[in-house]
């Protein structure tokens, strides 16, 4: 479910290239949890990681990233899995959370943020390289939890 996301290299900033040791790294050792959504024959709709966005003075805020698999996309399971990530985040003690490279383009996932409660608070002209539409902009995304 994730390689092809990263291999697609239009979402995640991870290099189209990385190694199936690589990508665990970044997937489950990282963060500081990683969750994964079934349905009742065990088959993987969704993952999504959790981790503070800045060590010590920042670890007030979390960072997520959300990977939903091709087959269960449009079904609820992105929307699911960010509030999901919320109440987590609020029970893990986060105050916020923020999302540091949302690409432009990818224009059902900055929907479906702001569906779910977090706001466009800044754009990065130029901060992605997407591998076909060359250079395109990236959003900052936050909110504030519970409450």
């Amino acid at each position: 479910m994730i390689e092809p996301v990263f291999r697609a290299g239009e979402t995640f900033p991870c290099a189209r290239g990385i190694t199936k040791d690589e990508a665990y790294s970044y997937w489950v050792d990282a963060p500081t949890q990683t969750y994964v959504a079934v349905d009742g024959a065990g088959t993987i709709l969704g993952s999504y990681t959790l981790k503070p966005n800045q060590p010590h003075l920042g670890a007030h805020v979390c960072n997520c990233g959300y990977i939903v698999a091709e087959a269960a996309r449009g079904q609820g399971v992105g929307s699911a899995l960010c509030q999901h990530s919320q109440a987590q985040a609020i029970k893990l003690g986060f105050t916020a959370m923020q999302y540091n490279l949302v690409v432009s383009t990818n224009e059902a996932a900055v929907r479906l943020w702001q569906k779910n409660g977090l706001d466009i608070v800044g754009t990065l002209p130029g901060a992605f390289q997407h591998p076909s539409l060359g250079l395109v902009d990236a959003y900052v995304m936050y909110m504030t939890l519970g409450g």
